[in-house]
């Protein structure tokens, strides 16, 4: 990744952060309306759960600019995935959902540019999981 494109990334999360609660649910929303097939995977509170999601984001997020660090803890998170049922296949609907989101909650400000940039760290981190996630079940 680019600096300009961890900068965009970097500043629109930061953006959306206020508004952390509001975006998890329509996160979710959006997700159990394009994804049906995924509710089931998703058990107990799901207020918490966006909670998980948005911090999660954040490390995320905040890593961009030391990958090597943060990539072992993405590692693991697609690892701990694969115990509850998630497959390669359902991060393609959770990608199209977090785009979504990030597009409705920032409005004129989620750019070309920005959307291009969250497109590429979501392939990278959800291509991180996803290895970890097949080599667990090898």
């Amino acid at each position: 990744m680019t600096p300009q494109e961890r900068s965009l990334v970097q500043e629109s999360f930061a953006a959306v952060r206020p508004i952390s609660d509001q975006a998890a649910a329509m996160f979710y929303d959006r997700l159990f309306t394009i994804a049906p097939e995924v509710k089931p995977l998703f058990k107990g509170d799901m207020s918490e759960q966006g909670k998980k999601l948005m911090q999660m984001l954040a490390v995320a997020v905040n890593g961009l600019n030391n990958l090597e660090a943060i990539l072992p803890a993405v590692q693991e998170l697609g690892r701990k995935h694969v115990d509850y049922g998630v497959t390669a296949a359902h991060y393609q609907p959770v990608g199209e959902a977090l785009l979504w989101t990030l597009e409705q909650g920032l409005g004129d400000a989620f750019t070309t540019e920005t959307k291009a940039a969250w497109e590429k760290t979501y392939a990278l981190l959800a291509g991180a999981m996803i290895e970890a996630a097949e080599g667990a079940k090898a």
